[in-house]
Formats: structure tokens, sequence, C-alpha cells
């Protein structure tokens, strides 16, 4: 393979810059453009060790900066190839200077995630933990990186080998009885075959199920707080976001369009929208906003209903109300700090079945309430970061659902008495679709669409 370098580092201006280097001919291109404060022969630098010294330019002899070099030898590298890095000072126009007499030394421009890629064909991880590193960057809560960090830990990779050596046991006896049928009977391998497929059957469900929670920690819940106008929408989306992100003022119909902000929260992201009031609108830009609202709520995870105490329910609450009762939701009573303690709740929310909350979002009482409420709905506590494999992409997921039908369609060829070469048609296209998962069996158009989602430099 040829000699590959790149930027890894953000663009922008910072401390510290890094510029990778790749290939069996990095060590002599760093021979040429890096001067030792202190010389060693490459051969005689150990890897995983740090050189000190001045990056230069070989044709003029110039001083480009101040560097530090670290050695990687093969196959101890993250490629497994010959690899250095140059830590160089930040900045945009240093380190495009560096990558250049790079690639004037005999290295070529890296494609996006070129690196990765290489350890990926070179055998040091497989597909699914390829991915995993793609994820980790993208990350946008602590929860999300530990399940990615499970999956380059090779979690999820271990379970998918578990499953296809189950698999692969038993097509043994089968290829065995299919080309030997004086050797064996042919109901004791049918036997054998639904046994193990029952049993792989069982851990595909388990692993489906769990893209569930895998979706919510990688895309979060969405969240719509619907109500009529004044009824503090727009105060409760500043309580929860702890910051006034929202107008508020004492005039209805502030919000004409939607506002959506991201919240932390436990470590799960959730997207928080504030919709234009729900009411019957003369204005062409409000109605805009509220038909938009509804569109929100119909799309929308989880639906926050706010309902002001302080007002009687109208024509309009009762708008509410109705897409409340065909949407996972939960019942906001808002200005409790208006009214006395003992106040009744009208029976058309009671009648609603659904928690509710009684808060303050000017004064910001309840709100700790509601969120818990939140991840209760959701069940979040319940997912073990520690233990539990979460499949988090959505590529592994549509694998182990057509595993999952090709689980399903052998065990109903077995039912119906198909001879057993039919039945191993099945199974090897279940062996197949978990294949693809951990990059046992992939073709290169999706290596080249997995890895054309990384950034340059990783």
């Amino acid at each position: 393979m040829s000699t590959i370098a790149a930027i890894s580092t953000a663009p922008g201006i910072g401390g510290i810059g890094i510029i990778r280097i790749s290939g069996d001919n990095t060590f002599e291109i760093i021979n040429k453009i890096f001067k030792q404060k202190k010389y060693q022969e490459i051969k005689d630098i150990k890897g995983y060790t740090i050189k000190y010294g001045h990056l230069i330019d070989p044709n003029t002899k110039e001083i480009i900066d101040e560097v530090l070099v670290s050695f990687f030898k093969k196959p101890h590298s993250y490629t497994t190839e010959d690899m250095c890095e140059i830590n160089s000072h930040g900045g945009i126009i240093i380190m495009q200077k560096i990558l250049d007499i790079c690639l004037q030394n005999g290295a070529e421009m890296a494609e996006a995630g070129e690196f990765t890629k290489r350890a990926f064909l070179n055998g040091r991880i497989d597909l699914s933990q390829a991915e995993s590193i793609i994820d980790i960057i993208n990350s946008k809560t602590e929860k999300e990186t530990m399940a990615s960090i499970n999956q380059l830990n090779g979690f999820l990779s271990e379970d998918i080998n578990r499953i296809r050596q189950k698999i692969i046991n038993v097509m043994v006896n089968i290829e065995v009885n299919i080309d030997y049928p004086e050797y064996d009977t042919e109901e004791v391998t049918q036997t054998q075959a639904k046994n193990m497929l029952e049993e792989v059957k069982g851990d595909l469900e388990k692993l489906q199920k769990t893209f569930y929670n895998g979706k919510i920690i990688k895309e979060g819940i969405k969240i719509a707080i619907i109500g009529k106008p004044n009824a503090g929408k727009s105060s409760l989306l500043n309580a929860l976001l702890k910051e006034k992100r929202a107008i508020v003022t004492q005039y209805a119909g502030t919000t004409r369009d939607t506002i959506e902000e991201f919240l932390n929260i436990d470590g799960i992201p959730f997207k928080i929208v504030d919709t234009a009031g729900i009411r019957e609108a003369e204005d062409e830009v409000e109605k805009i906003g509220i038909e938009k609202s509804r569109q929100m709520a119909d799309s929308a995870d989880l639906v926050i209903g706010i309902f002001d105490l302080t007002s009687d329910l109208n024509d309009e609450d009762d708008e509410i109300i109705r897409i409340l009762k065909e949407k996972k939701s939960i019942i906001v009573l808002n200005k409790i700090d208006l009214l006395e303690k003992d106040f009744k709740i009208n029976k058309k929310i009671l009648d609603l079945n659904k928690k509710i909350i009684k808060i303050s979002a000017l004064e910001q009482t309840g709100i700790d309430e509601l969120n818990s409420e939140i991840i209760n709905l959701f069940k979040l506590n319940e997912i073990n970061f520690d233990s539990e494999i979460i499949v988090t992409n959505a590529r592994h997921k549509n694998l182990i659902n057509k595993a999952l039908e090709n689980t399903n369609e052998a065990l109903n060829v077995i039912e119906d008495n198909m001879p057993i070469d039919i039945i191993a048609v099945y199974i090897k296209e279940i062996l197949e679709n978990l294949g693809l998962i951990t990059g046992e069996n992939v073709s290169e158009d999706i290596i080249n669409e997995v890895f054309s989602k990384f950034c340059l430099g990783k």
C-alpha cells in the first residue's frame, strides 16, 4: 500500500496539531523532513517513542516548526503499518505547510477514514469496531460514548461471532450429511438444526430489542411542548434549559414558530421543541406556526401538554387534550405559585389517565420531578452500560433483522419437512448477514460507504 498522510486534528487554532503518516515509506519520509535534537537511527528507535526536534523543508533547509514526533513500528500501530505522528503547534497555516512537505517527499493524501480503513483491512479491528470509532467521535453524550466504546472493545463482535460459531458447528454436520448421507440420518441433523435455530432466534431477538435503547442513546428523544397561548410553554422550555432561550411576555402568541434546543438529562440527548400556542388564529404567520405545532406533536416521541391553572379549560384546551390522548405524554399543570395548595384538577385532564406534574415554570418548581418522570417513562435507568450490548448502528440493526428473518424461514422449512440441503441454504444466509456486521464477507462498496462517513486524518 502507498504511504498516506493527513492532518488528524480539527481545523482551527489550537495549542497542538497532529499530522499523521502511515505506510512502508513513513520512516524514509520522516528522515528527510525531521531533524532530531539528539540523533538516533530509525532502526534503533523503539516503538511508542517520542523524539524532539525540528521539522524542516529539505529543499531550502528552512525550519518550519519545533515538533515532537511519535514513532510506531509495525505491526504495533493503529494501522499495523509503520506510523509517525508529528505533533506541531496548532494552527491552519503551520499544519498545512507540514502536510504539504510530507506530500512533496513521498506521501499521498489520505482519503476520509483511510487510517481506520487500513486498520480494518490489516485485521487489527473488524468492521463493527471501525464503525464504533466514528460513533465515538460523533458522540453527543457520555452514555452514547460508553455504548460506542463497548462496541470498540469488541462486545458486539464477540456476541455475533459466538452466534456464528453455534451455526457453523451444526453446518459442519449438515455438510457431512449432504456429502456423505450414508454416515448420518437426516432426521438427526434436522433435529440438531432446529434446536440450534431456536437458540439463535432467541439470541438475535435479544440483540434486536436493544436497538430501541440504542436509538434513544444515539438519536435522543424528541419532546414537543404544546399548550394554548400563554400557558407557559416558553417558560417551561427556559426552566428545562436553565437559561432564557425563549421570549416570555404577558402577551399571548409570542412564539410564532418552533424553537428547538438540545438538553442532556442523565447522559441522554433530548430535543426539546417549544411550539406556537394552539388556538384559532387570524394572522397568517401564526396560522402556519400553529399547524407546525400540530405536526411536531405528531412526530414527537413524547408530548408535554401544559395547562394554565389560573384559567378555565376552553376549546383550545380540548384540542390539546385530543392530541395528548393519542400520544405518549405527560400533563404539566403550570402556575401553582398563584393558587392555594388544595385545588381541584379538571375532570377532562384526570380522565386522560396520564402522569400529572404540578409546576411553577416561573419559580422552577417541579422541574426536577418532570425530568425524573421523563427518565422513568422511557426506562432509561434500566440500561446497563457496563455489561449490556446495545445496538446503536442502523446498518447492524437491519442485518440482525435480516438474519432473524432467515432464521424464521429456516425453521419454517424444517417444519415443512424439506430436505436438509434446502434448510442449509437458509442457514447460510444467516451466516452471511451476520458476517456483514463484522466484515467477514463484506463487499468493497459497503467498506467504502462505511469509511466515507469518517473525517480526514482518522
